[in-house]
């Protein structure tokens, strides 16, 4: 199977995205946690 240019280009910009997505999720900061739970409270009719 022969395989043209735009082949590659796909596969690079694939490549690229993932590579980009996993760059930006570093720079997260902060501790990471569960927000806190709701606790839904009757309403006096």
């Amino acid at each position: 199977m022969k395989t043209c240019g735009a082949h590659y280009l796909l596969w690079l910009v694939i490549a690229l995205l993932g590579l980009g997505s996993m760059m930006t999720a570093c720079g997260q900061k902060g501790n990471l946690y569960r927000p806190a739970e709701i606790v839904a409270t009757p309403v006096a009719p």
